[in-house]
């Protein structure tokens, strides 16, 4: 077994073993998917730059999650459309640490960020009067860097853990991204205390914080009813149902991939329920804000008629 451990220098993403007509199609669809998530986010970044009605606590956090998208995106899909291009494309293991530290810091973060913005929501609902009290800048900031940190440090403890395994099998990995539990397969040693982190860090980041935003939101919904003026009500509803899309989305996506049993769930599968996890959610993130949030859609009417006159 010593005799066999060698220094892994690479790794090899396998990607979607499918049919090479079929993978320049998807090369095609994805590629066109991965310019939308850029130009959605980018486009409510920008938004909340220019337009000084969207300097709020709320859009404050939006942008940070829409810094997330940005980076998610821009961590697994160029190598996915690399692997469409030319499969079983290898990936230095420096890189491949790299990559699975930056996948879970952003899944980390946005979880947290989710929070904070249910949290957000839950003042500005709930205690409207306290709002600008509670929700300083300084608390902003702070709440920000905190989910930012607590993310990063949890994907660093990850890593760390994964560097002490030795790799002295097949260095195929049946992925198109070095997703942590695909790259534990490939170890030839004992992964219990991995598969435990992972799984204390399940319940921390997401079952924690999906009951706090289930707290929050039943809050809400309590305060919303309660609310006597009719136009009071509807915007109260339109920008909370637009964070309950994103949340139920990001959430449901996630419990699925890392806390149901993987017996039901065949590689193959697991790959489609990544590919939504860390690609459509994204990309849908900026829709569903744009579509259901009165504010940001009348940001971009101004930004456009601005646009026009000029």
């Amino acid at each position: 077994m010593v005799k066999n451990q060698t220094m892994v220098t690479e790794f090899l993403l396998l990607g979607f073993l499918l049919d090479p007509r079929i993978q320049m199609l998807l090369f095609g669809l994805f590629s066109l998917f991965y310019v939308f998530t850029l130009l959605g986010n980018g486009t409510i970044l920008g938004l909340i730059s220019l337009d000084s009605r969207l300097h709020t606590p709320m859009y404050f956090f939006l942008s940070h999650l829409a810094v997330v998208n940005i980076t998610y995106a821009c961590n697994t899909v160029p190598q996915m459309l690399v692997n469409l291009l030319h499969p079983a494309k290898p990936i230095s293991f420096a890189g491949c640490m790299m990559q699975t530290f930056l996948f879970l810091s952003f899944g980390h973060s946005e979880c947290l960020l989710l929070v904070v913005m249910s949290y957000d929501r839950y003042v500005a609902i709930c205690h409207p009067l306290q709002y600008s009290v509670i929700m300083t800048w300084r608390v902003c900031i702070t709440l920000a860097i905190t989910s930012w940190t607590c993310g990063s440090l949890l994907a660093l403890v990850h890593v760390v853990l994964i560097l002490r395994l030795p790799f002295c099998g097949p260095h195929e990995i049946n992925h198109f991204f070095c997703e942590i539990l695909s790259v534990l397969r490939l170890a030839c040693a004992d992964t219990w205390l991995n598969q435990v982190v992972i799984f204390a860090a399940c319940v921390f980041i997401l079952v924690g914080p999906l009951c706090l935003v289930l707290v929050s939101y039943s809050c809400i919904l309590v305060a919303i009813l309660r609310i006597q003026s009719g136009e009071g009500r509807r915007k109260a509803f339109s920008t909370c149902s637009s964070h309950l899309c994103v949340v139920g989305l990001f959430f449901g996506s996630a419990i699925v991939m890392y806390m149901a049993p993987k017996s039901r769930h065949p590689e193959e599968l697991q790959k489609v329920l990544f590919l939504f996890y860390s690609f459509f959610n994204p990309m849908l993130n900026p829709l569903i804000y744009s579509l259901r949030n009165i504010e940001v859609k009348g940001a971009l009417r101004r930004a456009l008629c601005k646009e026009s006159h000029s």
